[in-house]
C-alpha cells in the first residue's frame, strides 16, 4: 500500500505544471529561485537550481540561501513521499543544517540525495515506537561538469502526529 501512495507522490513531483503550482503557493522564494526537480524515485533526488539574476549575489554565484533551498527540496521531497498520506499522520521538521562551500557555483547546480530508504525506515521506526526520530540526510551539489560546489546535511526529524479530538 505504501509503495502505491509513493508512486502516486512521485507522479505528482514529475508533473512539472502542477508541481510548479505547489512551489509557488508553497516554497515561493524556491519558485521565484528557479529551484527545479530533475528526477525523483524511492531512493534518490535530484534538485537543480540555476544561475540566474533571482538566485544571483554580488559575487556573481549562486546564493548560499539558494543552494540551502534546492539542497533541502532535494531531502525534503524523500521525507514528504515518505509520510504522505501515511496512517497515521507524520509530522516533519528540519531541525538542523549543516553546509560546506566548495566552489563557487556560477551555473546550474545539481543537489542529489540518495537517503530514501534510511528516510523510510526513520518515519516507519518513528510509527512503531511512537517516539520523535531524526535523520541526517546528506545532499550533494555539483556543476554541469561533475564539480563539487557543496554539500549540506540536513537533519529531519519524524513524529506521529497526536489526535486533536
Amino acid at each position: 500500500m505504501d509503495h502505491a501512495k509513493k508512486k502516486l507522490f512521485i507522479q505528482f513531483v514529475q508533473q512539472p505544471f502542477k508541481f510548479r503550482i505547489f512551489l509557488l503557493s508553497k516554497l515561493p522564494s524556491a519558485f521565484f529561485s528557479g529551484v527545479r526537480v530533475k528526477s525523483i524515485d524511492e531512493n534518490k533526488t535530484e534538485v537543480i537550481v540555476p544561475f540566474k539574476w533571482f538566485s544571483q549575489n554580488p559575487f556573481r554565484s549562486t546564493y548560499f540561501a539558494c543552494l540551502a533551498m534546492a539542497a533541502e527540496l532535494s531531502t525534503g521531497l524523500l521525507a514528504m513521499m515518505n509520510v504522505h498520506e501515511k496512517n497515521p499522520a507524520i509530522s516533519m521538521l528540519v531541525v538542523s543544517l549543516e553546509a560546506n562551500y566548495f566552489k563557487k557555483a556560477i551555473g546550474t547546480t545539481t543537489f542529489t540525495c540518495e537517503d530514501g530508504i534510511a528516510v523510510a525506515n526513520v518515519v516507519e521506526s518513528a510509527i512503531s515506537s511512537g517516539e520523535s526520530k531524526t535523520i541526517k540526510c546528506k545532499s550533494v551539489g555539483k556543476s554541469n561538469d561533475g564539480e563539487i560546489i557543496a554539500e549540506f546535511f540536513i537533519t529531519w526529524s519524524f513524529k506521529v502526529k497526536k489526535n486533536n479530538h
